[in-house]
């Protein structure tokens, strides 16, 4: 016999008053005054209108600066044993060197093979001693992927730091990237922010070439010319003393009344740092963002706190961004918009309204049959409806996940899957009945037998949910998000508040008859 427990009585009331509190911001008007932890669910791009963006990662330019590193590693493998070579050079296709020398090809073939994991050297067929270094597909895949992973990582952190609400950030493709803002009617902030690759290096000036000379093309090959922000130019030491990538902060400070950007270092850079400032003292160090030198400071003096700042005639503006594209990270490639699409709130409010009258009649149609069919059991399955709703979209609420319109269809479903368990159990009270059972014997029978069955039926649905989500993207997870807590909720209030409120009314009433 089913026990109800005080305890048990309790807990079930306040998940029950909790689900509701938490769904109560979806109903009130004025959002902007409830406290950060107690939100509406966030509407998605179709319901509340927003921009989605379509970018491409350039492939290519990472592939060249990568062949490029590539030629560097040729060129010091082949001084180290003293080879004579000839027209050395990179492409996006891979890395070019000729070797004359027969005897000395097979050497330089393996020294190439260890430069780095999934090389390939190719010989071209006429015997004259061209050879290609390249990367095998195996290679290249992981290459790609990896950077289409940063890229998506690096996107996300850049679109957070700008406080966009559930944004959907996800891969499409090879090599495209799919973001979509919610609420954002001009990207174009935004694309300006993603379109900024933000990758900061630093490197010494070479002082013993003025620009001139490199104009004329008197320059060594470890230096090469550069232009500022400022449209002056620079000639720089190829090779950076210090990467970005070291960075590990970036804040918006001001020296005096003009912006400045303060960074710091992580250890590793902290220390590279401190030893070229301490060994160039009385040099200058070229801040380079985006193969552009937006500062070029003098070293009075060893830095060695791992800190420095980065001047220029900032505004409050552009620091700030300039400060949000360091602490988020460079990106390895850059992205460019292939498509632009803007969805007015207008189409999102239509959306809203159409799901909202879809979502009220399937709810009226179900109370009704159920109300026809099952009598008292039927109003008491109508007022679970009511909770599973609510508590529904309490949990989506607290969770801060995002309402799409595949969504709210999850929900439909939900409404009508909701009160299968009790037409299950209702069905299984009316046959142990009718097989000469007393009330209370075939209650209890009816929620304990056929309880497996619900929990099968709902477990084989939650499998589907799981595949969706896990294969899915974008609004068919959103759909599987809702479909499993529209399926978990409807289990709590189907199995465990009906047969509450059925066993309280049979313990207050202790009927003869069975209202089915």
């Amino acid at each position: 016999m089913y026990k109800l427990s005080l305890n048990r009585i309790l807990i079930i009331i306040a998940i029950c008053l909790t689900g509701i509190f938490l769904a109560v911001p979806n109903f009130v008007p004025d959002k902007t005054k409830l406290p950060k932890w107690w939100q509406p669910v966030n509407l998605g791009l179709d319901l509340q209108g927003g921009s989605s963006l379509l970018l491409q990662v350039k492939m290519d330019d990472v592939l060249r600066d990568k062949m490029s590193t590539l030629e560097d590693s040729v060129r010091q493998s082949l001084r180290e044993r003293r080879m004579r070579y000839q027209d050395l050079k990179s492409s996006k296709d891979g890395v070019m060197v000729k070797i004359a020398d027969f005897n000395a090809r097979d050497k330089a073939k393996e020294s190439f093979r260890k430069l780095d994991e999934g090389l390939v050297v190719t010989e071209d067929e006429n015997g004259e001693g061209l050879l290609t270094i390249n990367y095998n597909e195996q290679a290249m895949a992981v290459l790609k992927n990896r950077i289409i992973d940063q890229s998506i990582s690096i996107v996300r952190r850049r679109i957070d730091e700008l406080g966009t609400k559930e944004p959907i950030i996800q891969g499409q493709g090879s090599d495209r990237i799919l973001v979509q803002l919610p609420g954002v009617q001009n990207p174009e902030s935004v694309k300006i922010l993603l379109g900024k690759t933000a990758k900061m290096d630093f490197h010494l000036v070479d002082e013993t070439t003025n620009v001139m000379q490199a104009k004329r093309g008197k320059i060594a090959k470890t230096s090469r010319l550069i232009s500022g922000s400022e449209g002056e130019q620079y000639v720089i030491i190829r090779k950076p003393v210090v990467g970005g990538e070291n960075l590990t902060d970036a804040r918006v400070t001001f020296d005096g009344a003009n912006p400045v950007v303060s960074f710091r270092f992580n250890t590793i850079g902290g220390r590279k740092f401190a030893e070229v400032t301490s060994n160039h003292v009385n040099e200058r160090l070229a801040i380079v963002l985006d193969n552009e030198v937006i500062s070029a400071p003098n070293i009075n003096s060893p830095i060695t706190g791992g800190s420095g700042i980065i001047t220029g005639n900032f505004t409050t503006k552009s620091a700030n961004d300039l400060a949000l594209l360091l602490r988020s990270g460079a990106l390895p490639a850059p992205l460019e918009v292939m498509e632009e699409r803007t969805v007015g709130a207008g189409l999102g409010a239509d959306s809203i309204k159409a799901g909202v009258t879809a979502s009220i009649v399937g709810f009226a149609a179900v109370i009704i049959f159920m109300i026809l069919a099952y009598s008292l059991f039927g109003l008491m399955v109508d007022i679970t409806l009511f909770l599973n709703v609510a508590i529904m979209l309490g949990i989506m609420s607290f969770m801060g996940t995002t309402l799409t319109l595949p969504g709210i269809a999850g929900i439909i479903l939900t409404i009508g899957m909701a009160v299968d368990a009790n037409i299950l159990i209702f069905e299984r009270i009316r046959e142990e009945v009718n097989h000469g059972r007393s009330i209370r014997d075939a209650i209890t029978v009816g929620f304990t037998e056929a309880y497996r069955t619900i929990v099968d039926s709902n477990l084989t649905t939650l499998a589907a949910a799981a595949v969706l989500f896990y294969f899915g993207s974008g609004p068919v997870r959103g759909f599987a998000v809702t479909l499993t807590i529209g399926i978990i909720t409807s289990m709590f209030t189907s199995v465990t508040v009906s047969r509450l409120m059925v066993e309280a009314w049979l313990a207050k009433y202790k009927p003869t008859k069975l209202p089915l």
